[in-house]
C-alpha cells in the first residue's frame, strides 16, 4: 500500500479554521476526506510545538536615569534610541530595553515640514491677514502650479500586505521617473482646469503669460460675465515668473491689477487652500502606490482625480480663509498647518 500525502497548506488551513469552529477531529477528516489519524497527529503536533513565549525580565534602571533619559529625548528630537541613552552615559542596554523605555515616554514621529520663517515673513503674514480680513473669499480665484511624477512622492507605496504574500515589485527611476507640470485653480465651489503646461516648458515671465493666455483666459476666465470679472480677485504666489514686472504688466493690460491682483506673503503655502486640493489630487491619483510609465498616462490620472473633486470639498476649502486670517493674528504671523 503506498504512502498517502502529507497534509498540504490549504488543508492545514482548513483544519485550523474548523478547530476555531467547534469541530471534532473526527468531523474534519470527514470534510477533507481524509484519514482520522492524520488529522489528529497534525493537531497534536501542532499544540505540542506551541511553545509559550518566555518574557525576558527587562533590565530595570534607576528612576534617576530615566529623568535624565527623559531630559534628553526633549532635547534631541528625532535623535535614534542608542544616542539618546549614550548621551545620558548609559550603556550596556538593548535596543528592545532602550526603545520599551522610550515608549512610555515619547513617540516616534517624522520631522513637519514648513517654510522657514523669519521675523521679517512673520510681520508680512500678520499685514496679509490684516488687509484682507473683510475680504468676501467666495471672490478669489486661488491658483498654484504642481508637479507631478510618474513614481509619485516618497514613503507613499506602503500598505498591508498578507501573511505569505510577497510585496509588489517597485521601480526605481532617477528623479521620479520624470513628470508633468499641472496649473489650476479655485474659487468658491468651483475647479478651474487643471490645465497642461507643454514638455519641456521652463517656466519663465514670457512662458506663463502665454500659457495663461492659450489656458485660463481663453477656456475659462472670457466665458465669464462683466459683473464676474469685475469683483473676482487673482490670488498667485511669489514665485519669479508670477510676480516679474512683464508679467504684472501684462495681467494689468487683462484687467487684473491693483485691488483685483492679491498681493501674497513670502513663505506661504499653509495659506493657501488650492495646496490642500493637490493633496486630494494626489492621494486618488497614487493610492495603493500606484506608478506610471508614461506622462500622458499620469496626466490623465490627474484629470480622472480633479473630475472626482466635488464642490462641497472645493467650497469647504475656500471657505476655511476666515478661520486661517485669524490662525495667523493668533500665531502672530507663525505656521499655521495645512
Amino acid at each position: 500500500m503506498g504512502q498517502k500525502k502529507d497534509l498540504t497548506g490549504t488543508e492545514k488551513s482548513k483544519i485550523v479554521r474548523y478547530l476555531a469552529e467547534g469541530c471534532s477531529s473526527l468531523k474534519i477528516a470527514k470534510l477533507l476526506k481524509r484519514d482520522h489519524r492524520t488529522i489528529k497527529r497534525f493537531i497534536q503536533n501542532s499544540q505540542q510545538g506551541r511553545k509559550k513565549r518566555v518574557e525576558k525580565p527587562r533590565r530595570q534602571i534607576t528612576a534617576h536615569a530615566l529623568r535624565k533619559v527623559k531630559r534628553a529625548a526633549a532635547k534631541m528630537p528625532l535623535a535614534t534610541s542608542l544616542a539618546i541613552f549614550q548621551s545620558c552615559n548609559i550603556t550596556g542596554v538593548a535596543k528592545s530595553t532602550r526603545c520599551a523605555i522610550l515608549r512610555d515616554m515619547a513617540k516616534v514621529r517624522k520631522a513637519e515640514r514648513r517654510p522657514p520663517l523669519n521675523k521679517k515673513h512673520k510681520l508680512k503674514r500678520q499685514d496679509w491677514a490684516k488687509k484682507y480680513l473683510k475680504t468676501d473669499f467666495t471672490k478669489v480665484l486661488w491658483t498654484d502650479e504642481m508637479r507631478v511624477s510618474l513614481d509619485g512622492p516618497d514613503g507613499w507605496a506602503r500598505g498591508w500586505i498578507g501573511k505569505g504574500q510577497r510585496a509588489p515589485v517597485r521601480l526605481r527611476r532617477q528623479q521620479g521617473g520624470g513628470g508633468v507640470l499641472v496649473w489650476a485653480g479655485i474659487i468658491k465651489d468651483e475647479l478651474v482646469g487643471p490645465f497642461r503646461v507643454e514638455d519641456g516648458v521652463k517656466l519663465n515671465s514670457q512662458s506663463y503669460c502665454q500659457f495663461l493666455e492659450d489656458t485660463f483666459f481663453k477656456q475659462w476666465y472670457r466665458k465669464k460675465s462683466a459683473s464676474f470679472k469685475k469683483n473676482m480677485i487673482f490670488m498667485q504666489d511669489n514665485a519669479p515668473s508670477h510676480t516679474s514686472k512683464y508679467s504684472t504688466a501684462w495681467l494689468a493690460r487683462k484687467g487684473i491689477k491693483e485691488e483685483k491682483l492679491m498681493t501674497w506673503p513670502p513663505c506661504s503655502p499653509d495659506l493657501n487652500p488650492i495646496e490642500n486640493m493637490w493633496s486630494i489630487i494626489k492621494c486618488e491619483s497614487y493610492k495603493e502606490g500606484k506608478q506610471y510609465t508614461s506622462l500622458n498616462s499620469v496626466w490623465e490620472a490627474v484629470v480622472a482625480a480633479a473630475r472626482n473633486v466635488d464642490g462641497e470639498q472645493i467650497k469647504t476649502l475656500t471657505e476655511s480663509m476666515d478661520g486661517r486670517l485669524l490662525s495667523v493674528l493668533a500665531k502672530k504671523g507663525g505656521y499655521i498647518g495645512r
